[in-house]
């Protein structure tokens, strides 16, 4: 399976703009810029998309990993907060903030071990080269 994504930039870093396209047209022709990646320009970034897959991985995986333990998953909701090093231009973490409605027979504590392992085992986690964090709420 392979998934595309493409992107077009024209002029200088700081004046020019940009559009990326998703395979799927979820994104098509969405505007990107030197202000929407470093200031408050309207448009989207590279760095907010990895926090948006990584949130989609993540919560996804636990969903999948509490089906698999014989679960019925309720409300999974994650941020995705990425940091990015504006002197080095480089990202040096992400931290995900998971917060769980109580699910009929999981523990706190299996929920926490859940949700670890998705940490480490979902697909953009595993492709990041980054330090991940997490904290939990499960109410």
């Amino acid at each position: 399976m392979k998934r595309t994504a493409q992107a077009h930039w024209n002029g200088t870093l700081t004046e020019g703009k940009g559009e990326i396209t998703t395979q799927s047209t979820i994104l098509n022709k969405t505007q990107y810029s030197f202000k929407t990646r470093f200031a408050d320009g309207i448009g989207t970034n590279p760095e907010e998309l990895i926090a948006a897959a990584h949130a989609g991985c993540f919560t996804m995986a636990v969903g999948a990993a509490l089906s698999q333990a014989g679960f019925t998953p309720g409300d999974l909701d994650t941020q995705a907060v990425l940091d990015l090093d504006m002197v080095a231009l480089s990202i040096t973490g992400i931290h995900l903030e998971l917060k769980g409605s109580v699910i009929e027979g999981v523990s706190e504590a299996q929920f926490n071990e859940i949700a670890e392992g998705a940490k480490a085992n979902c697909i953009v986690s595993k492709a990041l080269n980054v330090p991940i964090t997490l904290t939990i709420q499960y109410a």
